[in-house]
């Protein structure tokens, strides 16, 4: 979880709670998030707001501040506090229409929280910028495909050169659009490739039956396989690289592959996964290295299918909800 906040210091705003897809452990610049969360409970969240007002206060801050929290069973720990600036800073200030680096100078000079007026709403005592009628997902822009051969696996080294926002009144139809913007169009119909970690094979078969449900074929290494079997989620089993032909590289190349599902156990993966990786690069297949990134990836499916997408100009948004403000 990332928050940005602002503060003068005595008053604090929180600028937003950002719900990160991918895991503690993923670079935050490389992880997609979403803006309001949408998985996090409410006392999480209060537990969220409360610690970030305590650290600007007693950090003394002046001006912007961002904090990265990890949580784990509903226990919030932070993992780092930085008194500055951070790059999602313009993404927040997008999502809200309040222009937060205008706001942290004017602070700096001397200008007071209480007198600028902002579009709060007060939760236990902490204040934090309104955020309603849509949901803005952040996604990360890779140069993979400049380089052929590198892997794709993400970690805690950042790789992206890049960011974009998509705008929805859905969680999903919103990540579909952020993952377009970003060169990773999420298909309508299709073949699917599953390979997935011993850890994550318990938790595979619940969005790999919606996967199903929308109508799509799923394909899937021995092991991915027989644990969606197992489920009772219909999988066909298909060679790794390195079991014979036809196998799953062969499928991509040829066009038979239309979103690939692959999750190693750290960087120390086996070479017919890289393989893999690369072959999505190489042909323009989208590959998501993550289970929570994959069923960000459902749900942005699924909305692709039932919702028309809808075109929002960020002037629009914000004019509108600045007339409901006033009335």
């Amino acid at each position: 979880v990332d928050v940005d906040a602002v503060a003068d210091g005595t008053d604090v705003v929180i600028g937003g709670i950002m719900e990160h897809i991918e895991e503690a452990g993923v670079h935050s610049g490389d992880s997609s998030c979403v803006l309001p969360p949408v998985t996090l409970s409410a006392e999480v969240l209060d537990r969220i707001r409360q610690y970030t007002q305590r650290l600007a206060t007693a950090l003394g801050v002046v001006g912007l501040m961002n904090v990265q929290y990890a949580i784990q069973r509903d226990t919030v720990y932070v993992l780092e506090v930085n008194p500055r600036a951070s790059r999602t800073v313009p993404y927040v200030s997008k999502a809200t229409g309040v222009p937060l680096a205008k706001v942290a100078v004017r602070l700096m000079t001397g200008k007071k929280l209480r007198d600028m007026k902002l579009p709060v709403v007060v939760t236990n005592g902490v204040a934090e910028l309104t955020v309603r009628d849509y949901f803005s997902v952040k996604s990360p822009v890779f140069p993979f495909s400049k380089f052929r051969g590198v892997d794709t696996i993400l970690g805690p080294e950042m790789r992206s050169t890049g960011e974009v926002m998509g705008i929805a009144k859905t969680f999903g139809q919103a990540f579909a659009k952020a993952q377009l913007a970003a060169g990773q169009k999420l298909p309508r119909s299709g073949t699917i490739f599953l390979s997935v970690n011993d850890h994550d094979k318990k938790h595979v078969a619940a969005f790999a039956a919606d996967l199903v449900a929308m109508g799509f074929r799923l394909i899937a290494t021995r092991g991915t396989a027989a644990a969606l079997q197992s489920a009772g989620v219909p999988a066909e089993a298909v060679y790794k690289a390195n079991e014979g032909r036809p196998n799953i590289v062969d499928l991509v190349k040829t066009g038979k592959v239309d979103l690939i599902i692959n999750t190693p156990l750290g960087r120390e993966s086996f070479y017919d996964e890289k393989s893999i990786r690369r072959a999505a690069i190489r042909y323009n297949i989208p590959c998501l290295t993550t289970l929570s990134a994959a069923r960000a990836a459902a749900r942005g499916m699924h909305s692709q299918l039932e919702d028309k997408f809808e075109v929002y100009a960020l002037q629009d948004l914000h004019a509108r909800r600045a007339a409901q403000g006033q009335t």
